[in-house]
């Protein structure tokens, strides 16, 4: 709550003209919006340059920003928004993502296959889920893919991600679920491929 109270603070005074506290807030959130852009362009350069576009454009909307959700989610919002422009402007296809095998390790069925010592076959197959999460990933709609991402690798609440998108909480549980969903679908086909192969080799 304090860091919102700040950030809000910050807003104020860039409101009122203090070009130096944007500043502030730029510092602050500029390498977690670059990487969160980074999730949609391939090239490191146009991130960065969409990054930019994208707190030029929160700068210039300042004076409608009202407090109703917390700033960075508000500057979020606004820089999925610039990057989804970017991306159809660019003709360019969103990039893979490496999501953490933390989360996908949810799954009992991962956790109980998962959960030997790193065979040659294991890692393998690790390498293997690896490839069909970012794939699976990559597949997904541009909703649920911004969802799951929003979720498993910034880490943002439901309502926080909610703000970001534009949608109501109950939207965001829907997407993440079948974001969950498909990934899911996928695993468990090359999971079957994969361990067969390990019962062969044994």
């Amino acid at each position: 709550m304090s860091a919102d109270a700040g950030d809000l603070g910050l807003v104020q005074r860039a409101q009122r003209g203090e070009k130096a506290a944007f500043d502030l807030l730029v510092r602050k959130y500029q390498h977690k919006v670059v990487k969160l852009v980074m999730r949609y362009l391939r090239d490191p350069a146009d991130a960065e340059d969409v990054a930019q576009e994208a707190f030029i454009k929160a700068y210039r909307a300042l004076p409608q920003f009202r407090g109703d959700s917390a700033f960075y989610t508000w500057l979020y919002r606004i820089a999925i928004n610039t990057a989804k422009n970017a991306i159809v402007s660019r003709d360019r296809s969103p990039v893979e993502f490496d999501l953490d095998l933390q989360a996908v390790e949810e799954s009992q069925m991962l956790q109980s296959r998962l959960a030997d010592s790193a065979t040659p076959e294991r890692l393998l197959l690790t390498e293997e889920i690896r490839v069909t999460v970012n794939s699976a990933i990559d597949a997904l709609p541009e909703d649920l893919r911004t969802a799951i991402v929003l979720r498993e690798l910034e880490g943002l609440s439901y309502e926080e991600i909610a703000q970001a998108m534009d949608c109501p909480v109950g939207t965001v549980r829907s997407r993440i679920f079948r974001a969950r969903e498909a990934i899911d679908r996928r695993l468990s086909e090359v999971f079957e491929g994969g361990l067969g192969r390990a019962e062969e080799m044994g």
